[in-house]
């Protein structure tokens, strides 16, 4: 069963979905796929550890999720986003490398026996233009995985201030 879990900055995606976690799992995991590229994230990565307490299995994980035995498990992946931007900055900002490795990735662990996956995306195209060329480059990139990853979810939903709306499923 793969979950898809979408919506804006701040609209209450990973409350949602390690509350829906929870409700299938006594002890989920928690993919956890942020580079630390500073103090600053440092001290965000862990404010976000304290949220979840001992019930979980915490996992970093940067790019290579098939690494990680999902089998018979229900795992948290937060957030396809910097997911995303730990490969494309590792291809030099090229889009189409970026998507094909991104994909390849997914395909490993949606196909991993009986996995229960709950996936958080940001839905980084319905806001503002990008002012800058990567950063346009970047925004195709989120569009196109998410386009994927919807395709292959059983069920998407989608947050809006803090209430989710069933989209697919």
């Amino acid at each position: 069963m793969i979950y898809l879990i979408t919506g804006g900055e701040r609209s209450g995606k990973s409350s949602y979905a390690q509350n829906l976690a929870l409700q299938l799992s006594d002890s989920p995991i928690y993919v956890a796929t942020a580079r630390k590229w500073d103090s600053d994230f440092q001290n965000r990565i862990d404010r976000h550890q304290k949220e979840r307490d001992q019930r979980w299995t915490n996992i970093e994980k940067e790019k290579y999720l098939s690494e990680i035995d999902f089998s018979g498990k229900v795992a948290l992946i937060d957030c396809v986003t910097l997911w995303l931007t730990n490969f494309f900055v590792d291809h030099k900002n090229d889009v189409s490398l970026s998507l094909e490795e991104a994909k390849k990735e997914f395909l490993l662990i949606a196909n991993q026996e009986n996995a229960t996956l709950i996936i958080v995306t940001n839905e980084i195209g319905m806001g503002v233009h990008a002012s800058t060329e990567i950063g346009r480059k970047f925004t195709e990139l989120q569009g196109w995985m998410n386009q994927f990853l919807a395709s292959n979810a059983d069920e998407v939903v989608l947050m809006v201030s803090g209430i989710p709306v069933k989209i697919k499923g």
